[in-house]
C-alpha cells in the first residue's frame, strides 16, 4: 500500500478531512494529478459506483450543478463519465475533479462495505484507521 492508497482511502472513508486531501493534490505535479485522478476513477468504478451516486457525490463534494465535473458525471453511462471526468485537462477542473471523485468513492466504496463486508473481508483499506 503506497501514501496516495492511504491518503485516497482515508479521505473517502472521512478519516482524513477532505482540507489535507485538497493540500496533498495541490502539492502534486500536474502529470500525478491526472494519475491520481484516473486511479480514483478505476476505484470508484471497482466499488461499483452507479448513476445514482451521482448527484449525492457532486453535495458531498460542495459542487456547483453547473461545474463541469457536475455536469459531466449527471450525463450518460457512470463509467464512462467518470473516466472524462479523471481526464478533465483544465488544472482548474483538477481540484473539483478530485473532490467529487474522493465523494463518488466514498459514496460507492460505503456501499460495498455495508453490502458484501459488513461481517468482515480482507479488503485492507476497511482496516484504516485515522492513524494510518
Amino acid at each position: 500500500m503506497s501514501e496516495r492508497d492511504v491518503m485516497l482511502n482515508g479521505l473517502a472513508q472521512g478519516l482524513r478531512p477532505m482540507s489535507q486531501g485538497l493540500a496533498w493534490f495541490d502539492a502534486l505535479a500536474p502529470e500525478e494529478q491526472s494519475e491520481v485522478l484516473l486511479f480514483l476513477c478505476h476505484h470508484c468504478v471497482q466499488a461499483r459506483a452507479v448513476a445514482e451516486d451521482g448527484p449525492e457525490g457532486i453535495r458531498r463534494a460542495g459542487l456547483r450543478p453547473t461545474h463541469t465535473p457536475a455536469v459531466l458525471i449527471t450525463r450518460g453511462r457512470i463509467n464512462d463519465q467518470l473516466g472524462k471526468i479523471a481526464s478533465l485537462t483544465p488544472r482548474d477542473e483538477h481540484r473539483k475533479a478530485f473532490r467529487l471523485l474522493v465523494a463518488v468513492l466514498a459514496i460507492a466504496d460505503g456501499r460495498r462495505r455495508e453490502r458484501y463486508c459488513s461481517s468482515g473481508c480482507g479488503h485492507w483499506w476497511h482496516g484504516l484507521s485515522a492513524a494510518d
